[in-house]
């Protein structure tokens, strides 16, 4: 799949854009705080409705404006499939083939992206949570049902933590509500954690090969699901709600004197080993980077295997934070299969033969230009 066309409106610094892509390798040029950046994130939107730089989206609107609108056209199984999205105060409408999406979760999967920025060097090194979000956000777009599990869990554990709170305080003494949310909450908790399992061991099939490879041999990458409960990672659904259930009831007592829902999905995180040690605490930046390249890289290779076709790229920024090596490795895996942007302020340290045919444009203060343009 590829995108051909991107019109934004009122979009960050963008007041309009209406520009078509190369289905093969865009470089996007410019200074620091001109837009680049923003367009990148505006193609990310189009795919997962909602932006990895920010949870608050009237951020997304211009200065002084009601609204944002981005639309794309993208190719996907040979079809030519209009997509917008649209963003205001009172929230977001996605449609696909102008047809209104009544959740976002329908609309999820329509056009499936893959981004690495220098912030995702924090999969790896940063807090469990953004393990989390990385394994919620790359599911949705596989399995959009994931993404009503995961919203309907994070409801009810709301719901089921402020029930805790008012318990804790003595404000509420209706523990039969506290065991109705468990059994809500645990439904949802399961279908999660059992998605988990699979994707992870898909994640593990293709990370691994290209981990061993980027390090020449060196080096073995292990992923770890480390859960809250004790639960195989072959267990089936049932399995790990009887098991959620029996867990539910051993730390009730304690969940009630801390107020907060204390095991689940929300609390769960993945460890990275490299050569049997723990890469967040004992790797070098460069097994750090190296861990994190291999898990963008087989996620591109997962979503083909998921879906058919191979998703669109964005390095946003990324390849100066990789030595040659590791920067020749990622573009010799994409070339000619992957339509890929790249955002840099500049060509002249990357040296590689698919740049050359690469499609250039310029961004200044929110207007970008093709190079013939320019």
């Amino acid at each position: 799949m590829h995108i051909e066309q991107l019109k934004l409106t009122n979009y960050r610094n963008y007041e309009t854009l209406d520009i078509t892509f190369d289905d093969k390798i865009n470089v996007i040029i410019g200074e620091n705080a001109q837009g680049k950046t923003n367009l990148m994130e505006a193609i990310y939107v189009l795919s997962f409705t909602r932006s990895h730089r920010t949870m608050r989206e009237k951020e997304l609107i211009r200065w002084d404006s009601d609204y944002a609108t981005i639309e794309g056209r993208i190719t996907k199984r040979n079809q030519s499939i209009p997509l917008q999205i649209s963003i205001s105060p009172k929230g977001k409408k996605a449609k696909v083939n102008h047809l209104e999406q009544h959740r976002l979760s329908d609309y999820i999967g329509a056009v499936n992206v893959v981004m690495f920025a220098p912030e995702d060097l924090t999969i790896v090194k940063g807090a469990p949570q953004i393990r989390r979000r990385f394994m919620d956000m790359e599911l949705g777009q596989i399995q959009p049902t994931y993404i009503y599990h995961l919203s309907q869990y994070q409801k009810i554990l709301k719901q089921r933590n402020h029930l805790l709170k008012q318990l804790q305080r003595r404000s509420s003494a209706d523990e039969t509500m506290l065991d109705v949310l468990t059994d809500q909450l645990v439904e949802h908790a399961s279908f999660l954690l059992e998605r988990r399992f699979v994707y992870l061991d898909l994640l593990r099939k293709w990370a691994g090969p290209i981990h061993e490879g980027i390090s020449r041999n060196l080096e073995n990458l292990e992923i770890q699901y480390d859960a809250t409960i004790k639960v195989s990672e072959e267990a089936d659904k049932e399995k790990i709600a009887t098991i959620y259930q029996d867990s539910f009831k051993d730390v009730r007592e304690k969940e009630i004197e801390r107020g907060t829902t204390l095991i689940g999905p929300h609390r769960d995180d993945l460890i990275f080993l490299v050569n049997g040690k723990d890469v967040q605490t004992y790797g070098s930046q460069g097994q750090q980077r190296t861990t994190a390249l291999s898990i963008k890289l087989a996620e591109i290779e997962l979503i083909y295997q998921e879906v058919g076709e191979y998703p669109i790229l964005l390095l946003d920024d990324v390849l100066s934070e990789l030595d040659d090596y590791r920067q020749s490795h990622l573009l010799n895996t994409i070339q000619g299969k992957v339509q890929t942007f790249v955002s840099t302020t500049n060509v002249d340290g990357i040296h590689h033969e698919t740049l050359k045919n690469a499609e250039l444009f310029y961004v200044h203060q929110g207007v970008a230009t093709n190079k013939e343009d320019s």
